[in-house]
């Protein structure tokens, strides 16, 4: 039987043989499941800001570029 480590880089050489390297790692990248917790992050930050302070911030920002 062959080890997980075995079976990734098996994997990682397949993918390489199909798609090219770029293609391999284009692949992988659509397999990211992130980081922290978008529900509870997302509540904090939204409460944080009113949409007069959303629409004022890309005001200015527009002003600036």
């Amino acid at each position: 039987m062959k080890t997980p480590m075995e079976i990734r880089h098996e994997g990682y050489e397949a993918l390489v043989k199909a798609l090219g390297f770029v293609g391999m790692l284009r692949f992988m990248q659509q397999f990211d499941n992130g980081r922290g917790n978008y529900t509870e992050e997302r509540s904090q930050w939204l409460d944080k800001f009113s949409l007069e302070d959303i629409v004022a911030e890309a005001n200015r920002q527009n002003a600036d570029s």
